[in-house]
């Protein structure tokens, strides 16, 4: 029970992060006016920065984040392999491949087909790096390094794609690097829904994920079936972080912190540890954009890059525990 008072601090982490990015900019609004703002909009120069370019960016990172980390916690579930991560296993790279694609030999193509694109190159590229684990067998360690080189070949084949069509790519630069610049709320809007009802699922699924995370033996004597529950939601999972690629692009190693930081906090009960994922994710992610956009004013990192550096030293050190066992 005690474990219960981290769900109200990760709520309360989440709306200070959310008032932050709204306040902080390139020009900077005192927090009591974005707070005003917010209920009482106005015609001034403030309220239009809040509301049409700062709050759907935020609305957008935190949907994003919370998918991100969720993803992350149904894949390590159902896998039952601590490094495993939407961007590990290449399903970040596959979708933000995907909707390049999409956007260089179908440029009138609607938004609408962004998240069912990213879906299936997620899936394709998961799909390969699992057949070369596989291939040479499966262990923890083999699975995130057959997902890294996946990932790397498939952003070589972006890159080259860009080179190719830089006009075309350039309506998808954000799938090469990961940003919430410039998110709209048509943008947001798409998006929601897709990431709403996955959270949702997700959480329904949490009774399923403790008895998949005893193993296929147990889980199969408690009357489980394995093969059908590993399947939803691994899919729900790749469904997740596909729908936040397709706004923000690729956004490595929230699906491997945030999950590790949960389940530090709440425990193995993923009842408990995927709903402080979620806010966790969303805080995260929204306090990094934060950080992107104060690194240089009045311009700014992308998103990504400052997430990787972040994460790429905690997944050397996972790694290298999990290579001592």
């Amino acid at each position: 029970m005690n474990r219960l008072v981290f769900l109200p601090l990760g709520l309360a982490a989440l709306v200070a992060a959310f008032l932050a990015s709204l306040a902080l900019g390139a020009s900077d609004i005192p927090l009591r006016e974005v707070v005003g703002l917010l209920f009482h909009p106005n015609e001034s120069t403030q309220s239009l920065v809040v509301h049409t370019l700062r709050l759907p960016r935020t609305l957008v990172a935190a949907l994003a984040g919370a998918g991100l980390g969720t993803s992350g916690l149904l894949l390590q579930a159902v896998t039952r392999n601590p490094l495993a991560d939407p961007g590990i296993l290449g399903v970040e790279a596959g979708g933000a491949f995907a909707i390049l694609v999409l956007v260089v030999f179908f440029p009138t193509a609607p938004a609408g087909w962004f998240v069912p694109a990213a879906f299936l190159g997620g899936t394709l590229a998961a799909l390969a790096a699992y057949s070369v684990a596989r291939s040479v067998g499966i262990t923890p360690l083999r699975l995130a390094l057959a997902g890294v080189a996946v990932a790397s070949l498939v952003r070589a084949a972006s890159r080259s794609l860009q080179l190719l069509w830089e006009e075309r790519a350039q309506g998808a630069l954000f799938a090469l690097s990961g940003s919430v610049a410039g998110r709209t709320w048509e943008q947001a809007g798409q998006v929601a829904p897709w990431l709403l009802a996955g959270l949702l699922a997700a959480l329904l699924l949490t009774p399923k994920l403790n008895v998949l995370a005893l193993g296929e033996d147990v889980a199969r004597g408690l009357g489980a079936r394995t093969e059908r529950d590993s399947a939803l939601v691994t899919g729900l999972g790749v469904l997740l972080a596909a729908a936040s690629v397709s706004v923000v692009g690729p956004v490595g190693f929230v699906g491997l912190i945030i999950p590790h930081a949960a389940r530090a906090l709440m425990g193995p009960d993923h009842r408990l540890s995927l709903p402080l994922c979620a806010l966790l994710g969303a805080a995260f992610l929204i306090a990094a954009d934060i950080a992107a956009r104060l690194s240089d004013k009045p311009a700014e990192t992308p998103v990504g890059i400052l997430v990787a550096a972040a994460g790429a030293p905690f997944f050397v050190l996972l790694a290298r525990r999990i290579g001592r066992r």
